[in-house]
Order: C-alpha cells, then sequence, then structure tokens
C-alpha cells in the first residue's frame, strides 16, 4: 500500500507545521529531521523546492496520493474560478476529509477507517470510499448499527462548528450545504505555489 503510514512526527517536522494536529515531539523538536539535528546548513531552498513541498504538505494533510491529487488539479483547473481555492474546496468535499470536519473522527486517518469500515451513508447508501466527492446537499449520517461507538461518541464530544456543514447530533447526521470559500477553510496551504508547480 503506497500511503504514507510512518512517524507522524516526521512529517510535522519536515514542514515545521503540525499538520496532523497538536504534536508535543514538533514542540520539542522544531527543526527538520536529520542525523545532524538543527546545526546543520541547510541550502538555500530554490523555487521549484519551495512549491514542491508546499504541494507535499498538501497531501500529506489531506492523506491523498500523487495520482489522485494531480487528477483533483485537472478538475480544478477545468472550472472557472481561482484553481487553487477550487483544488482547496474538492479537497474539503472528499467524503473522509467530511467526516472528519463533522467531528465523527477525531483526525482524518481515522475518518477514512470509519469510511472503509462501512460505518458512513451518504444519504442513506451506505459508502466506504474515501475519496467519494460530496456535493451539495449531500446528507452525511453514521450508520444506525455504528452510532453506540466509543470512538465516535468520544470524537463528537469535542467537534467543531464549520459553515459549510450543518450537524443534527440527535440524527447523527450531517449535510454538506456548500462547497468552502478559501476564507472559510483553516488548513495553512499556500494553495497558489501549487498552482504554479503544475503550471510548469
Amino acid at each position: 500500500m503506497a500511503r504514507y503510514i510512518g512517524p507522524k512526527t516526521k512529517i510535522a517536522r519536515k514542514f515545521r507545521e503540525a499538520i496532523y494536529g497538536p504534536d508535543k515531539g514538533l514542540e520539542k523538536r522544531n527543526y527538520p529531521p536529520g542525523q545532524h539535528g538543527p546545526n546543520k546548513r541547510r541550502a538555500k531552498q530554490s523555487e521549484y523546492s519551495v512549491q514542491l513541498a508546499e504541494k507535499q504538505k498538501a497531501k500529506y494533510t489531506y492523506g491523498i496520493l500523487e495520482r489522485q491529487f494531480e487528477n483533483l488539479y485537472k478538475k480544478a483547473s477545468a472550472k472557472t474560478g481561482v484553481t487553487g481555492e477550487i483544488l482547496l474546496a474538492l479537497c474539503e468535499s472528499r467524503l473522509d476529509n467530511t467526516v472528519y470536519r463533522l467531528g465523527i473522527a477525531p483526525t482524518r486517518m481515522a475518518a477514512r477507517q470509519l469510511v472503509g469500515h462501512a460505518h458512513i451513508t451518504v444519504n442513506g447508501n451506505v459508502v466506504n470510499i474515501a475519496s467519494y466527492q460530496l456535493r451539495p446537499g449531500d446528507r452525511i449520517a453514521v450508520r444506525e448499527k455504528s452510532r453506540s461507538l466509543e470512538s465516535i461518541t468520544l470524537s463528537l464530544a469535542n467537534r467543531k462548528k464549520y459553515d459549510w456543514l450543518d450537524w443534527n447530533d440527535a440524527d447523527k447526521q450531517g449535510v454538506f450545504l456548500s462547497y468552502p470559500e478559501r476564507v472559510q477553510i483553516p488548513e495553512n496551504i499556500r494553495e497558489q505555489l501549487i498552482v504554479e508547480l503544475y503550471s510548469k
């Protein structure tokens, strides 16, 4: 399986940012990994390396592989509007990401697992494809027999609210209201650098 399953802190240190959530390891060692530590002289980054790093950060953040990400970019560039913003909106509209945003799972990896194990329904039908693209008006719910799962209950107790999503706690059901605008997406990603990289 090509998906990254190694140490999360190592990736967070690479980008000097807690892309997987709060990270004590990153707080202790806020410098890139490597045997020479913080004293290593690092060459000045080229324009290409900065753009590539931003793309890699977006891929790791959303848990998307290279080919999937490239396909999302092609889809975003074919639409009218700002390509970078549309790209992030498409990433946000993935089923695994929406399950995470609704608070059903504490992380995107956990959300991916819930989707893969058929705990989630979309418009009343079980969907076990994490990359499933949601459309405005789609209803995302926890399957009735899965609602008592402790991991889901604990996660929902700490859920955050997002303007493009609506959640009904009684029915354990949410609605994908619309594609989010860039100002609504909290991720620290410079999408313009990704567009510049693919435009070369």
